[in-house]
């Protein structure tokens, strides 16, 4: 005999009170396991994916793509008792169909734990880390695309619940279009039977990368597709929101609370460019990525080791001086979703290799979508990496709750002055901007100072060190 169950939206962390729905995983008719990701959500922090509590067939999904909801607030209806359903539709040795887990996945972390619990009733709500629950309410809709989007979102299935053709990729291709943040719903597939292939999935990122300056109401842009085009056609509006919306209201407090002085430094980094060229081909190093922000990075930290009054907060209702006692050292990423500002968990203590990895982990995760609002929590201090986007430097706005941030220029090859002659050298730029509350002139000017000395000469820093 069939047994309805309902899966509410659980509190994902932190508190949080609504999120967005991004992606079903499942459709109505599939089969679901305990612990398969059937739903990817978006949270002011992070995206998210939501394990099932039940085993059994998907009967009916409450809530679609594109939809608010409050926590506690049914999305999914799960017959755990089915008696016999028709089988998933089947796919080619290795292939995995969207919306199947590939192989058994495991839960996201972001979700709190992987033994998620059934729901109690329709309102209670299922909490993932306990912070407990709220009374359901009611689900707001994201104002709707435009009429006259692309054809493939035209063709689009009117409303959520109803089974679709399933899209075929092997679980590595799967693999690499999450990591690149490809939907792969919008991959044409190449391969035999209309398989996505790697190739197909590269190939689309790297369309995707360049965006015109002018777009058209049509065409198919991801962040055009929440928006709602005006009478005359000339603009989309779209809904702040998400990441972006909390990145929006952190800067603009932290620019209108804290006064912001910033100090600059151009710099000969023509033997940390010979460090980095040889770490490269350092054995021990094969496995990580070795670049200049790896270098800037550990002479900021020594910096901070000279001079750890910077490595500070500013608590205003209790009108102290927080002194940290150890450095988060933030790295901030720039993401389809907004500005997100990661951080490596006690920095300080990690050596050169071990502060490469912590990099690599922590940019890929953002770069992913994936980044936990643990992650972004307890920052001390900050880099900026505007020299990847090819700029010399800027003034950057402080990451709220630090008293300072670092921008790291372009490095380019000019000519300088050199043991008195004019040769050609590698040159960057660097800004430090820092709350003059509780850091003056002099010593932002010393931290400054310190990087770019360790930046020209490396070797300087065995002796900090």
């Amino acid at each position: 005999m069939p047994t309805f169950e309902k899966f509410n939206l659980p509190d994902a962390g932190e508190g949080l009170t609504e999120a967005e729905i991004v992606h079903w995983h499942v459709a109505v008719g599939d089969a679901v396991t305990v612990n398969q990701t059937i739903v990817e959500i978006e949270t002011a922090k992070s995206l998210v994916e939501l394990p099932s509590p039940y085993t059994g067939v998907v009967t009916e999904i409450l809530t679609p793509e594109g939809t608010t909801v409050e926590v506690g607030v049914p999305i999914i209806v799960v017959d755990t008792d089915p008696g016999g359903t028709a089988p998933a539709p089947t796919a080619p040795a290795g292939v995995v169909p969207d919306g199947a887990d590939a192989p058994a996945a495991a839960p996201s972390p972001q979700a709190g734990t992987g033994d998620a619990t059934p729901a109690a009733s329709e309102g209670s709500g299922s909490v993932l880390v306990g912070y407990g629950t709220v009374e359901p309410g009611t689900a707001t809709s994201a104002p709707s695309a435009p009429a006259s989007t692309s054809a493939a979102r035209a063709s689009a299935p009117a409303a959520v619940g109803h089974a679709t053709l399933p899209v075929l990729a092997k679980p590595p291709v799967r693999k690499l279009a999450k990591d690149l943040g490809v939907d792969l719903a919008s991959v044409a597939g190449t391969g035999p039977g209309g398989i996505v292939t790697r190739e197909d999935v590269q190939a689309y990122h790297e369309q995707a990368k360049a965006q015109p300056l002018a777009t058209y109401a049509d065409d198919d842009q991801p962040w055009l597709a929440t928006g709602a085009v005006t009478a005359d056609g000339r603009q989309t509006r779209v809904p702040v929101k998400s990441v972006r919306k909390r990145t929006a209201e952190a800067m603009v407090t932290s620019a209108f609370t804290a006064p912001h002085v910033t100090v600059f430094h151009t710099v000969d980094v023509t033997r940390t460019m010979k460090l980095v060229r040889t770490l490269r081909e350092d054995r021990e190093f094969a496995d990580v990525r070795v670049t200049p922000l790896l270098v800037t990075a550990k002479a900021l930290l020594l910096a901070v080791r000279r001079h750890p009054e910077i490595n500070a907060s500013w608590d205003d209702a209790a009108q102290e001086i927080v002194y940290k006692h150890y450095v988060n050292l933030g790295i901030a990423a720039a993401t389809p979703r907004g500005l997100v500002v990661p951080n490596i968990k006690d920095a300080h203590r990690l050596d050169l290799h071990g502060l490469a990895g912590g990099i690599a982990d922590l940019t890929a995760t953002a770069r992913a979508g994936r980044t936990s609002p643990t992650d972004m929590s307890d920052g001390t201090i900050t880099i900026t990496n505007v020299g990847v986007f090819g700029i010399d430097t800027g003034t950057p706005i402080l990451n709220p709750g630090e008293a300072a941030i670092l921008a790291f220029g372009a490095i380019r090859e000019q000519p300088w002055v050199h043991k008195g002659k004019i040769r050609k050298r590698w040159v960057t730029q660097l800004a430090l901007s820092f709350d003059h509350r509780l850091v003056d002139g002099e010593l932002g000017a010393r931290v400054l100072a310190d990087v770019a000395r360790i930046l020209e000469d490396p070797a300087r820093g065995l002796v900090w060190g």
